[in-house]
């Protein structure tokens, strides 16, 4: 064998055996498995990238290659790789296993993968899989005991950490070759049964199920029938494969009844993300219906159209004399035709919204308006569109308030955004009805102080243009201070609010004043910036002043830290 060949192995074994010392080196592997019944071990994959001088291994592939043509052909052939290379190389890994796999370090599978630069390419192959039967069958047991006492049987929440493992498990095809899809679901809705009272645990729970179900959809199912172009830095494109169908059986229902098949699971996966997850997500939803569309899935293509089929028709279609609604949840769309312009159909049109959000439709929706009235809000920088008129018109009926308010308070949620926004014009749901009610009416100033306590300013800015019209259209008093601070509390560094020289009144100046008692000095900074700009300026104004404006001002530097 040539000096090369020798230097390439002599590198990769090296990083073999350094990456099985550092991990023995561990001592908190008895720990890590103790923590739940469904882990037998910590590792299950590891990937060797060969790159000669710099050759890596790790139980994590970024994939950041993928897609990507090697500029950079390698030393050795395929054939060399596959027939010199691997056998070696996975005869130093099976002796690592031979040892270890009965530890904690090693899960009932374990695969060892690499990738090489050849001189015909780049060349990804999965070298040895290995499966230790006896983890194997005691790890199944423990599924199947969990499911009965913890979920059939179960009447506690659960954790997110067993969640984690069993999600995975139940589509694991070495622990599971024939998919029970209707059993499967079954645990899956169990779950969040079991979970419902408990927010933030439901939502790492539906985390789990949705990324579970996205990696078998990735990984098994999809590619059975599309060619897949993955990518690191978008979604994957899949071409359908010549002649590839659902086969019969999972495009029929048998004795007059569906019958649920593998397709399933990928529109139960689509529902959730659409329905849970946040906006940015939605795509991948929207795509795995276009997949099974393209394979011809009747009931994909009838939840484009009509909707998840979640909802009881009652509940996603409305039509009288005076308004006609249409709901659908696949598409986050809800179609609103006024047939009369009076409070009677608006109220019935927010009620139908209002009631469908609290059943658990997405929030992140957009609404197609059909209505002969044009209102917008009076406020600068807002899109103007069918979702913000809706809206502007509801407000023209004080009678209706209440209910929006109702509205604004079940539609609210941080990360959540109107499906007709984006970039700079990005709105929360209960924006405008929020910005309405907060410019109408000093009832509503509370709402205006738990929707800014929502608002992701890191990816919305319309709050900015509602301050700013907040403050010119009520100005600064008692009632009005508290929610003016909350809404500077989510200001950007763009916001320049002109409400100087209402503070020279020392009355008002004081009403600040106190609003910032008990802030952290960082709270403080931001709510003095888009007024006074930084605090030197405020600093310089102080030193001008005197008796007991200067006392205020300084009230405000001592608060800010300075």
């Amino acid at each position: 064998m040539s000096t090369r060949y020798d230097q390439a192995m002599e590198e990769m074994i090296e990083v073999i055996e350094q990456w099985f010392d550092e991990q023995l080196k561990r001592d908190d592997l008895e720990k890590a498995v103790k923590r739940t019944t469904l882990q037998m071990g910590i590792f299950n994959d590891i990937l060797l990238d060969y790159r000669p001088g710099r050759t890596t291994l790790d139980s994590v592939d970024l994939g950041l290659d993928e897609g990507l043509k090697s500029k950079n052909a390698g030393p050795f052939t395929e054939e060399q790789v596959r027939n010199e290379i691997q056998p070696k190389l996975v005869e130093v890994v099976q002796g690592k296993l031979d040892k270890l796999a009965d530890t904690p370090l090693i899960d009932y599978r374990f695969t060892f993968r690499g990738k090489f630069p050849t001189t015909e390419g780049k060349l990804q192959v999965t070298m040895l899989e290995y499966i230790n039967e006896g983890k194997r069958q005691q790890l199944l047991e423990r599924i199947h005991t969990y499911v009965d006492q913890k979920l059939l049987n179960g009447t506690y929440p659960t954790k997110p950490l067993e969640s984690f493992f069993l999600t995975r498990h139940l589509l694991d095809p070495k622990l599971f070759p024939e998919l029970d899809v209707a059993w499967t679901i079954g645990q899956y809705d169990r779950i969040q049964e079991l979970n419902k009272g408990r927010q933030e645990a439901l939502a790492e729970h539906r985390g789990d199920i949705i990324r579970a179900i996205t990696s078998w959809a990735e990984h098994y199912f999809l590619p059975r029938y599309f060619d897949v172009q993955p990518s690191a830095y978008s979604t994957n494109v899949y071409t359908l494969k010549p002649g590839a169908s659902l086969e019969e059986d999972q495009l029929q229902s048998g004795h007059g009844h569906h019958v649920v098949q593998p397709i399933d699971l990928l529109l139960y996966a689509a529902v959730m993300i659409l329905r849970y997850e946040p906006s940015y997500s939605k795509p991948k939803g929207l795509n795995f219906l276009e997949l099974a569309k393209q394979l011809g899935s009747n009931r994909a293509a009838r939840m484009m159209t009509e909707g998840s089929g979640t909802y009881a028709k009652e509940d996603i279609y409305l039509k009288n004399e005076h308004v006609e609604c249409t709901a659908n949840d696949v598409f986050s769309i809800i179609t609103i035709i006024i047939r009369k312009e009076e409070a009677a159909a608006y109220e019935q049109a927010i009620a139908f919204i209002t009631r469908l959000l609290k059943q658990g439709f997405p929030k992140s929706y957009k609404i197609k308006l059909k209505s002969s009235v044009k209102q917008y809000l009076p406020i600068k920088g807002l899109a103007k569109s069918d979702t913000h008129r809706f809206f502007a018109n509801l407000l023209e009926y004080p009678e209706l308030h209440p209910l929006l308010e109702e509205y604004a308070r079940t539609a609210i949620e941080e990360f959540e955004f109107y499906a007709d926004t984006e970039g700079e014009k990005n709105c929360m749901p209960g924006s405008y009805a929020t910005f309405g009610l907060g410019l109408a009416d000093e009832r509503y100033f509370p709402l205006v102080e738990y929707y800014m306590g929502e608002v992701d300013d890191e990816h919305q800015l319309v709050q900015d243009k509602f301050t700013a019209a907040f403050a010119e259209t009520q100005g600064v008093t008692a009632s009005t201070v508290p929610a003016l601070v909350a809404c500077l509390l989510r200001s950007t560094d763009s916001l320049k609010l002109k409400i100087q020289p209402e503070l020279e009144n020392e009355d008002k100046l004081e009403l600040l004043v106190q609003s910032l008692h008990g802030m952290e000095t960082y709270e403080v900074e931001r709510v003095l910036y888009p007024i006074w700009g930084k605090v030197e300026k405020l600093a310089t104004l102080a030193r001008k002043a005197d008796g007991r404006r200067k006392e205020l001002l300084l009230e405000l530097l001592k608060a800010a830290g300075k």
